[in-house]
């Protein structure tokens, strides 16, 4: 086996990291990771199996339960993190579901803000109730309807901060006492801020959930999700769900999925910067009525994204003066920009929320979190930041 490459006595900021945790060779010492494309392991003898299975021997069984390119993935997810524990799966929503029905049972309670991606809201507001676990929807940056929520069955919290789509930042830290003193963990997808720029985990959260699908692969290839959280966490209540029921992430997805964390830090950076500025040429034109853009300082909660964010992140919403009619327009006069429900891509995506990702809401709920016809979301990528604003300006000719 080749050496470990990274010292243990140094404190190593994430980028590097990203290149070199969880550095698992075969005898080739090869550099890229290998990929055990593999269902099942073959073991010396019967007794060896049962040692397997038992827990006496802590290798691999079967690759719905655990694989080695997997676990390199994860590794590498939970130094990101700073976690102590964590498991993939496979894909986003496969990680909400589970790191909701894993710690609920019937007759418990769960409390989440209304500002929800429309699938999590599904999981929240239909599915768990279907179980005996009912819900509580809450503004999510008011502090008094999260404590007015509480029952002494409430057993979860969950939040994505920032909100997709609108950009609503909210106080982890805040929100997480609230919990803790409710003896109930707060779970948060952080899909949107990226591990590189938000640690919900240091701020007080219990659980933090990624749709690896967007950020960490990059590129628009394949799907993936993480759990992250305490080891007790893992052990107590995830671990055996996963293994049971089975939302296993492929080895093939995680190698791909831990290849593009190594340029993750990178490609924030840059989608950052460029969203930055094409927010700035939005924001003063006049067919857009409003924008949200975390880094900007009229962004509502402008103190508070500065409090536990890093960055403003790779995500513009915002308002085209008229309606659907006028949405659609500038979507169909983009040429670059391409037009999609994805995000985090190194390709550029628009997105009319209202007919797409949270069409399953009725027009009143979409309102409420303030999700109208005009509403457009725009995921930056790596194009050249001069190309993307020529194309929008071109785009907003033909509104």
């Amino acid at each position: 086996m080749a050496r470990a490459s990274l010292p243990k006595d140094r404190q190593l900021h994430d980028a590097t990291r990203l290149v070199h945790e969880a550095e698992a060779r075969s005898g080739y010492g090869e550099m890229s990771e290998a990929m055990f494309l593999t269902s099942g392991f073959a073991y010396e003898t019967m007794e060896a199996a049962e040692a397997r299975f038992d827990g006496r021997d802590p290798g691999f069984i079967y690759s719905r339960f655990s694989n080695p390119t997997v676990s390199t993935f994860e590794k590498r997810m939970i130094a990101l993190e700073g976690a102590e524990a964590g498991r993939a799966t496979a894909s986003g929503m496969a990680a909400v579901t589970a790191a909701m029905l894993c710690q609920v049972k019937t007759g418990d309670h769960v409390v989440a803000a209304k500002a929800l991606f429309g699938s999590c809201r599904y999981v929240v507001e239909d599915l768990l109730p279907r179980f005996g676990v009912p819900s509580t929807l809450v503004d999510g940056g008011d502090l008094d309807q999260w404590r007015a929520a509480v029952r002494p069955n409430t057993k979860a919290f969950f939040i994505e901060t920032p909100t997709n789509p609108t950009l609503e930042v909210y106080d982890i830290e805040a929100i997480a006492k609230i919990a803790h003193e409710a003896g109930a963990l707060l779970v948060v997808d952080n899909v949107f801020a990226t591990p590189i720029l938000q640690k919900p985990l240091k701020l007080g959260a219990d659980v933090v959930v990624y749709s690896a699908t967007k950020h960490i692969d990059g590129q628009g290839r394949t799907l993936g999700g993480m759990v992250l959280g305490s080891e007790k966490f893992v052990m107590d209540h995830l671990h055996t769900f996963l293994r049971q029921t089975g939302p296993s992430l492929s080895p093939f997805n995680a190698w791909t999925l831990a290849k593009g964390l190594e340029t993750l830090a990178l490609r924030v950076e840059r989608m950052q910067a460029s969203a930055a500025a094409i927010a700035d040429y939005l924001a003063a034109h006049p067919k857009i009525t409003t924008l949200s853009y975390c880094g900007r300082p009229d962004h509502p909660q402008a103190a508070l994204v500065k409090k536990q964010m890093s960055g403003g992140g790779t995500l513009v919403a915002f308002r085209v003066d008229g309606g659907k009619q006028e949405a659609f327009r500038l979507g169909n006069a983009l040429e670059v920009v391409k037009i999609s429900n994805n995000l985090g891509d190194a390709k550029s995506i628009l997105t009319h929320p209202a007919t797409t990702t949270h069409q399953r809401l009725s027009p009143a709920d979409r309102e409420a979190v303030g999700i109208v016809d005009a509403t457009l979301r725009l995921s930056v990528g790596l194009e050249h930041v001069d190309d993307l604003i020529e194309d929008l300006d071109t785009a907003l000719k033909a509104v």
